[in-house]
C-alpha cells in the first residue's frame, strides 16, 4: 500500500512527539515510506476524537503493520503524548484487528521493550507475551533492554 506523502506526513509528525529518543524506536521517513511501498504493509490513522482523520485534519495517532502468511505484525504503533489515555491506543488496536482479519491473519503479534508502558495496553486487549530476545534493544547510553513478542489469537 503506499501511501501519500501527506498520510505519511501525519505519520511522522505523531513518530517526532510519540517516541522518546533515548530508546532509538522511531523510524525515519524513509523507512515509513519503504516500508508502505512493499504491499504487505499497512497503515491506520486516529484523530483526536478517535475516529479516522478527515482530510486535513491532523492525526493523534498510528499504526503500522505487516501482513504475512495467517499472521499480521504490528511494527509501530504511537499516540501523541497529549491524546493519550483517551482510548484512542485501543482505537489504533481495533483498526489494526479488524483490518488483519479482513486480511485473513489468524494471529496478531507484536514485540515490544521490556518496561514499554504500552504493555498494559497490550495486555488489556488479549495479547500474552510468547517469547523474549535478550538484550535486543540499545539505548542511546548503551543499556541494553531485553525485547519481549506477544500474540492474540
Amino acid at each position: 500500500m503506499t501511501a501519500p506523502a501527506d498520510i505519511v506526513d501525519q505519520i511522522m509528525a505523531v513518530m517526532t512527539t510519540a517516541f522518546d529518543p533515548a530508546f532509538g524506536e522511531a523510524w525515519n521517513r524513509r523507512q515509513v515510506e519503504d516500508a508502505l511501498i512493499l504491499g504487505n504493509c499497512h497503515y491506520g490513522l486516529v484523530g483526536p476524537d478517535g475516529d479516522i482523520p478527515a482530510a486535513g485534519q491532523m492525526a493523534a495517532g498510528f499504526f503500522l503493520s505487516r501482513t504475512g502468511f495467517e499472521e499480521e505484525e504490528l511494527l509501530l504503533l504511537a499516540v501523541s503524548p497529549p491524546y493519550r489515555r483517551c482510548g484512542l491506543g485501543i482505537r489504533l488496536l481495533e483498526q489494526f484487528s479488524c483490518g488483519a482479519a479482513r486480511r485473513g491473519a489468524q494471529r496478531l503479534l507484536l514485540e515490544m521493550r521490556r518496561g514499554n508502558p504500552a504493555e498494559i495496553l497490550y495486555r488489556n486487549f488479549g495479547f500474552f507475551p510468547i517469547g523474549e530476545r535478550r538484550n535486543y534493544y540499545k539505548t542511546s547510553d548503551g543499556t541494553r533492554i531485553d525485547a519481549i513478542t506477544f500474540a492474540r489469537s
